[in-house]
């Protein structure tokens, strides 16, 4: 043998080296983090996303034919939020006269429907009405009136609390 085998120093195996730990630490983070946002993905799925999207964009038509409803009823509404005693107010006129009907009110929250506020109102002889809400949440609302038979709506956004109350108009949506 020769010399230079002899004075060589055993060689500790890769394992006991510094280098490729920390060169696997990039990799290993990756696969730990990936994995974590994929059960997040997983568990939690996003409420936002539709299964029947055909269906919804169907019923778009549908929607837009009430809107033309609205508008020949010269249909518009009030409506605001006494914090105070917890109710929400509003009137419904149709051609400046008050409307008397049966009404479905629908205030969907922007991102939470588990928070979505569905009621059924009766407005007086005078077009007026009052029901008892819990604290309405501060948030961007989706505003739905239509009535009991669903024949002609009005919506709009009502930004609560910066907005103490909203009016919807059936002309301003066409």
């Amino acid at each position: 043998m020769s010399d230079s085998l002899k004075l060589q120093a055993p060689v500790a195996p890769w394992y006991k080296h510094r280098w490729p730990w920390l060169l696997m630490i990039g990799p290993g983070l990756s696969v730990v983090v990936g994995s974590f946002m994929g059960y997040i993905a997983f568990t939690q799925p996003d409420a936002l996303v539709v299964g029947d999207y055909y269906k919804q964009g169907k019923a778009i038509n549908q929607d837009l034919k009430r809107d033309t409803i609205a508008s020949d009823l010269a249909m518009d509404t009030r409506l605001s939020y006494d914090v105070a005693q917890a109710r929400l107010t509003g009137s419904v006129h149709s051609f400046g006269k008050a409307y008397q009907a049966p009404l479905q009110l629908h205030l969907a929250h922007a991102t939470l429907p588990e928070k979505d506020i569905k009621v059924l109102v009766q407005p007086d002889a005078a077009g007026n009405f009052s029901v008892a809400l819990p604290m309405l949440e501060r948030s961007r609302w989706q505003v739905l009136v239509e009535n009991d038979k669903r024949e002609w709506r009005l919506s709009g956004i009502w930004t609560w609390p910066l907005q103490r109350s909203i009016a919807l108009h059936a002309d301003e949506e066409l």
